[in-house]
């Protein structure tokens, strides 16, 4: 019976987390099953924050010396990094760096089994902290020509992507792509400052294009890659328009571009229904 009222009492805080019922019947249907003298109050809504705070402060109160001394000394030797950063050798910079983005994706992997949005957060982190990190050395050591940054800059968007895509983490497989189109985007500011509205048409057009195909190509082999590149191939078919507002300051003939661009994408997409949703399903 105490088996049974478990399992009921499980079944209503996923109801009451999944917004099926208002919290004041979920309330009401709990004080039915649930234990009052081992359940009273643990399952209300509002005393979440304070449970946590709870648990919070018996953990402080229960920690060794060992962990206190360990979490302080954690701390303190970061501070002392980002203090004294700029004074250490590039070699032992660089070190720094790469070792705690190595550290960064190891918790990022461990605490993914626990909570996704833990271990995606932990795994950014680390990937900020790569691209931050690495533009902060090349300024660092006059290395801030745009060449160089570029070059950087592509590189990280590689690695996003290759860890993107064999850890699963599709946010990162798609920032990846995303620093990509910047970085194309500020070649094409640097190296044809003020093209024709064609021209502009023809340095994404295609890049478009070869998204979708590579959609396509690779969807036989798995399922996540190509509903990325589908996405990717979306946008980069209205970055042109984007583009020139961005970057070129030109507002004439957007309106009749983005509504032509939706009508053709739109039918498109209609007329290719069957073959795209098998793609990105």
């Amino acid at each position: 019976m105490d088996h049974r009222k478990e399992i009921i009492v499980k079944e209503i805080q996923h109801w009451r987390r999944s917004k099926v019922l208002p919290d004041q019947y979920c309330d009401f249907l709990l004080n039915l099953y649930r234990d009052p003298d081992t359940d009273s109050g643990s399952d209300s809504g509002q005393d979440a924050p304070g449970r946590t705070i709870g648990k919070a402060v018996m953990a402080m109160r229960h920690a060794t010396g060992k962990q206190w001394l360990l979490t302080f000394g954690t701390f303190t030797l970061i501070s002392f990094v980002v203090l004294y950063f700029s004074f250490f050798h590039p070699l032992l910079q660089i070190a720094i760096i790469v070792g705690g983005t190595l550290i960064l994706l190891w918790a990022g992997k461990r605490w993914r089994g626990r909570s996704e949005a833990a271990g995606l957060s932990i795994s950014s982190t680390g990937m900020l902290l790569l691209l931050g990190g690495g533009l902060y050395l090349l300024n660092q050591h006059e290395l801030s020509a745009w060449g160089w940054q570029a070059v950087f800059i592509s590189v990280c968007a590689l690695f996003w992507i290759i860890y993107g895509i064999r850890m699963g983490m599709q946010v990162l497989h798609l920032c990846g792509w995303l620093a990509l189109l910047l970085t194309y985007s500020w070649l094409l500011s640097r190296f044809s400052p003020e093209p024709k509205w064609f021209e502009v048409q023809l340095y994404w057009l295609p890049l478009s294009i070869l998204f979708g195909w590579s959609s396509w190509f690779l969807h036989r082999w798995t399922k996540a890659v190509p509903l990325i590149l589908f996405a990717v191939c979306a946008l980069t078919w209205f970055m042109p328009e984007v583009y020139s507002l961005a970057v070129l300051k030109e507002t004439e003939w957007i309106q009749l571009q983005l509504l032509t661009k939706f009508a053709l994408g739109g039918t498109l997409l209609y007329l290719m229904r069957k073959q795209w949703m098998v793609w990105v399903a």
